[in-house]
């Protein structure tokens, strides 16, 4: 009753347009609030090694003479609590899988693997959340 005598009285204060726009920046709130509380790989990739919890040298392919050696990094953003899986395939064939729990809103995690000469071929590393919904996928060529 009350808004109604106010938006009688005072339309242009009050009346619809007040209301509006009043709509539409608790949706643009409820948008950007969404946003920032979803989860998030930052980032995803292969390495050489890790210094200081950072990567040393990206890379996306590797020498089966030069290394055997490749690490696999994640930084994830705003999923403390939950729970990530690094799953290692080979040829489609399930080589490895490492799950972490994600203490902090910027959590890094990494996982390693030595490589023998004959597991040449494409590789590649799913992130999985708990569900084992697919979060990101990234492949490296071990020649």
């Amino acid at each position: 009753m009350q808004a109604s005598w106010i938006s009688r009285n005072y339309p242009g204060k009050y009346g619809l347009k007040s209301r509006s726009v009043c709509g539409l920046i608790l949706v643009l709130a409820l948008c950007l609030s969404a946003n920032a509380a979803a989860g998030e790989i930052r980032r995803a990739l292969f390495t050489t090694g890790i210094d200081n919890r950072e990567p040393v040298a990206i890379v996306d392919s590797i020498d089966s003479t030069s290394s055997n050696s490749v690490s696999f990094y994640t930084e994830i953003t705003n999923m403390s609590g939950q729970t990530i899986t690094h799953q290692w395939t080979h040829l489609d064939k399930v080589m490895f899988e490492k799950t972490f729990e994600v203490k902090a809103e910027r959590w890094r995690v990494w996982t390693s693997k030595t490589l023998i000469p004959n597991w040449t071929g494409t590789w590649t590393v799913n992130v999985l959340d708990a569900d084992r919904e697919l979060l990101t996928s990234k492949s490296f060529e071990y020649r």
